[in-house]
């Protein structure tokens, strides 16, 4: 089933009906037993027949937003020829083999965008692109329970100049969208998930690209387990989950862009650019 935040509060669609849930997203998110739970609501749930045109809301309402890196073959690499002049190309190599991942803070929720807002290119960044992930709903202690589209804005060249401005070229205002749902199941997504992105420009298709689940080396388990490790989180958090597809070094996204990411299963998401 599909949890979607709106002005109204939250709905559930399944097998094409959509039901008003009365609860607060803020305790919906939080539950370990989600699935179950909202299938007992479903059992006396109102049904909503305006939910679909309903303005639809970020998933996020209080929780933190985090990434991980390197979990592709493709990210590793783009990310070895980006910092390679300023000797940080060996860094990712290393990490993607390492036991221990990458993670860092990339939003907190008033810096999300929600479908259909826009996401913003930094204007001290020449070189911008979009990256479609696999975003992890979990709850406070640690429970995986959803899954949706992420969007990890990423301003190449500055983290190219030196890894440690990676929080520069990843975290400000609209450098992260989320949604447009959240697909709520307890069972693993198959390896062959396909994630799919186009950049649309001036009505045309300017980049596009898939991968699929498979080509993810990390595991969420192991992902949940490292970020969880001496960190909190009352809230839950949303946790992405890295991209395996990387735009030519030549492609940079430009004001009036449109970026559309695919994962099957959950929908589309689906940003201008600003």
């Amino acid at each position: 089933m599909k949890l979607f935040r709106n002005v109204h509060g939250a709905v559930v669609e399944q097998d094409g009906q959509w039901y008003r849930i009365d609860d607060s997203w803020e305790h919906l998110t939080r539950r370990d037993d989600l699935p179950s739970y909202l299938e007992e609501q479903l059992a006396h749930a109102t049904r909503s027949s305006a939910a679909q045109s309903n303005i639809i809301l970020s998933p996020v309402a209080a929780q933190e937003v985090w990434a991980a890196g390197v979990t592709y073959y493709r990210s590793r690499t783009a990310r070895m020829e980006e910092s390679q002049s300023a000797g940080g190309g060996n860094f990712y190599d290393r990490v993607y083999s390492a036991e221990r991942p990458e993670l860092f803070f990339k939003s907190s929720p008033h810096r999300v965008a929600a479908p259909g807002a826009p996401v913003h290119i930094r204007k001290d960044a020449k070189w911008n692109v979009p990256e479609p992930e696999l975003a992890l709903l979990i709850t406070p202690s640690g429970k995986l329970t959803g899954y949706t589209i992420g969007n990890d804005m990423s301003s190449r060249d500055i983290e190219g100049e030196n890894p440690l401005y990676l929080p520069q070229a990843k975290v400000y205002d609209r450098s992260c969208a989320l949604g447009p749902c959240v697909l709520v199941s307890t069972e693993p997504l198959p390896a062959e998930t396909r994630i799919q992105m186009e950049i649309r420009r001036n009505g045309s298709v300017a980049f596009s690209d898939e991968t699929s689940l498979a080509q993810m080396k990390r595991r969420p388990e192991t992902l949940i387990e490292y970020l969880f490790r001496e960190n909190s989180f009352p809230n839950g958090c949303f946790l992405l989950t890295g991209t395996g597809i990387v735009p030519p070094d030549s492609f940079t996204l430009a004001a009036g862009d449109l970026v559309r990411i695919g994962i099957d299963g959950i929908g589309t998401l689906e940003n201008p650019v600003d």
